[in-house]
């Protein structure tokens, strides 16, 4: 019912919650990572800094060697799907933006919540395949749960103890980091855990990613502060800069060795348990890794025993799986027999393998 009073209508406005991709971009995604199998396998070939042992003369022969001391890793991924509906009965509503005395068109209506529907699933998914990423980084594992807080996935990929290490806790690394810099030696921890890195994965690592508290802890230390204030030798700059993916370049440093990319993630996502919001990296977390670490991220098929119907894929996007970006979505569409209800489901099974076990390293540091 109209009245004399008039109005305008602003422009839409639609939130839409990031889904950032800034720890699964570590793990590459190749045409063959992408399969319709039950399982994936790796075969790994190991290597170490062995040294020739001389002969005692020419009459011995030479040592024997191998190169093919093989190890097979096999992997189940865990299953994503998810569906949500769409009712001819709400086309006949006004959509958000649209003018209230213009005559619905639910075809076009449909459309426009289907690509909304599409886009929120597969944000879901990717906010739940960074997770795996964040959590093979800090612990060496992948657990999922459900909204209870029970487990319906876990996989541990034996990453070395060592490895994992806390400050106070762990034999050879100091005091634990304090806020105002007074306690804790992250110089000497950074280094410690570079060396271990170094020896036990066979790369030199390159990148830190602190998490929120570590980061200030870390440059409130009188040793840091003395390293980076030193310009005339350069060992070292804080410069942020915004890099996308949510992620935060802090700019470098040397230690011992080894020269840093010092990164800050703050990503977060909503607990299915708690319903807080929950840093993808802790708070008093650092994470080590390095650019030539090789980590995989595979993506395996929903099974399907017929194709979708066509007229129900029409309400969706073309593309669905691209290994530039690291998705792949397996996608259904169908309308219920009376048609007056649209489904649409997005589901894939991925997996964060890292299959350069040795290359990363964790430090908690209060």
């Amino acid at each position: 019912m109209s009245d004399a009073s008039n109005a305008k209508m602003l422009a839409m406005y639609e939130e839409q919650a990031e889904a950032p991709m800034f720890l699964a971009g570590l793990f590459r995604s190749p045409p063959q990572n992408f399969h319709r199998t039950e399982k994936v396998e790796i075969d790994i070939l190991r290597d170490d800094e062995d040294i020739a042992i001389a002969v005692h003369d020419l009459s011995v022969g030479a040592r024997a060697n191998q190169s093919t001391l093989m190890t097979n890793k096999g992997y189940t991924p865990p299953i994503l799907d998810e569906e949500g509906t769409i009712t001819a009965y709400d086309q006949i509503k006004r959509q958000a933006g649209q003018d209230p005395y213009t005559d619905p068109d639910y075809a076009a209506n449909a459309t426009i919540q289907a690509f909304r529907l599409f886009s929120k699933l597969e944000r879901k998914i990717r906010r739940t395949i960074e997770l795996m990423a964040s959590q093979v980084f800090q612990t060496g594992t992948v657990t999922l749960t459900d909204s209870a807080g029970v487990g319906i996935y876990t996989i541990d990929f034996q990453a070395k103890a060592s490895h994992l290490v806390q400050c106070g806790v762990t034999a050879g690394y100091g005091a634990v980091w304090a806020a105002d810099g007074s306690t804790g030696t992250p110089l000497a921890d950074l280094e410690l855990m570079a060396k271990a890195v170094r020896r036990d994965g066979k790369i030199r690592p390159n990148k830190l990613i602190f998490g929120s508290s570590a980061m200030q802890k870390f440059l409130a230390n009188a040793d840091v502060k003395a390293k980076l204030d030193n310009r005339g030798m350069n060992l070292g700059q804080v410069a942020p800069e915004s890099r996308g993916e949510g992620a935060t370049f802090q700019g470098w440093v040397w230690i011992g060795h080894y020269r840093f990319e010092m990164w800050m993630y703050d990503g977060f996502y909503r607990d299915p348990v708690t319903g807080n919001h929950t840093d993808y990296i802790s708070p008093n977390n650092v994470v080590m890794t390095g650019d030539k670490a090789r980590y995989d991220l595979s993506f395996g098929a929903i099974p399907l025993l017929r194709t979708p119907a066509q007229p129900a894929m029409g309400f969706l996007p073309p593309r669905m799986s691209s290994s530039k970006l690291g998705l792949d979505l397996s996608i259904n569409a169908f309308f219920t027999p009376d048609g007056r209800q649209l489904k649409l489901q997005a589901g894939t099974r991925p997996l964060t393998i890292p299959t350069a076990i040795d290359t990363f390293a964790r430090l908690t540091v209060a």
